[in-house]
């Protein structure tokens, strides 16, 4: 599905933004204005209405998307559309400007029209990688049935924990209560584990990414055991803490991948709007001073 967004009906809209440029191209290059190529031509104001028309349009998507009974159009095609026409853009608003850049609201909108194409670039690039491998991470589990299999491994390490001293079971109630999964915006992004653990005979939190402290200690009883019984113990909390080391890893990627997913609007948004206000500037600056 988000493959096919930029090949929807045979990249329609690939062609239609090459054939804008196509024009536009022609256009400047045909044209031998009196002074510099400027948008104060009739070919500058020409190209500027159509770029204004596409910014306006591309902007209307957001409305398009949230209109779930509208017949104007497939979201799809309306997003590939979006894709294609919103880099045809840039193009157009260059030779729009004649290449005549200065410190004014003029460039000021250039430049946020700019930021704008390139956040929805990493959008569009995001939104082919991250959701496959989001499927592969989650495998034939989502994120509640990830969350519920490590709350029954909890449940089971309490259990076998409580056949063994009382050092175990609390190291095991620590090692479930001091689990850290998600946070804020830059540990979603990061995707690292900032989870604790305070091992027997110590008070102070340790570290414990991946489950790498508790299996360590785990580990270390193992090899000094010397009772069968308590040994097979041991090495059952090792599996089930491994399983859930597992379990965690992808959880926390699928939190970071969908993080990643929703990261971008929160800058491709604002810049649109920047983008419309100083689009609206730009052309009552033009109308009432030029």
């Amino acid at each position: 599905m988000h493959e096919s967004m930029l090949a929807y009906a045979g990249k329609r809209y690939l062609w239609v933004a090459l054939g804008l440029i196509a024009v536009a191209a022609l256009a400047y290059g045909w044209y031998r204005p009196v002074e510099a190529p400027n948008g104060g031509t009739w070919l500058g104001y020409t190209l500027g209405s159509v770029a204004a028309l596409l910014i306006l349009w591309l902007t209307a998507y957001g409305i398009r998307k949230r209109s779930y009974r509208s017949n104007l159009g497939t979201l799809r095609g309306w997003l590939s559309a979006h894709v294609y026409l919103g880099t045809a853009l840039v193009a157009i608003a260059t030779l729009h400007s004649g290449f005549q850049f200065g410190w004014n609201v003029h460039t000021l909108a250039y430049a946020l029209m700019c930021l704008v194409v390139v956040s929805g670039c990493v959008g569009v690039v995001l939104y082919l990688r991250y959701p496959a491998a989001m499927s592969a991470n989650r495998g034939d589990m989502n994120r509640d049935q990830l969350l519920g299999e490590i709350a029954d491994i909890d449940q089971k390490a309490v259990r076998l924990a409580a056949q063994l001293p009382r050092e175990f079971a609390d190291l095991i109630a620590s090692n479930r209560d001091r689990t850290v999964i998600g946070g804020g915006a830059f540990a979603l992004l990061a995707g690292g584990d900032r989870s604790r653990l305070v091992l027997p005979d110590s008070q102070t939190p340790v570290t414990n990414p991946e489950q790498s402290a508790i299996l360590a200690w785990l580990g270390d009883q193992l090899s000094r055991s010397t009772d069968g019984t308590r040994s097979q113990y041991i090495q059952d909390l090792l599996a089930l803490v491994s399983l859930r080391k597992a379990l965690l890893v992808r959880l926390r990627r699928d939190l970071k991948l969908q993080a990643w997913l929703e990261i971008w609007l929160y800058v491709h948004v604002p810049l649109s709007f920047a983008l419309l206000a100083a689009l609206v500037t730009h052309v009552l600056v033009v109308f009432l001073y030029w």
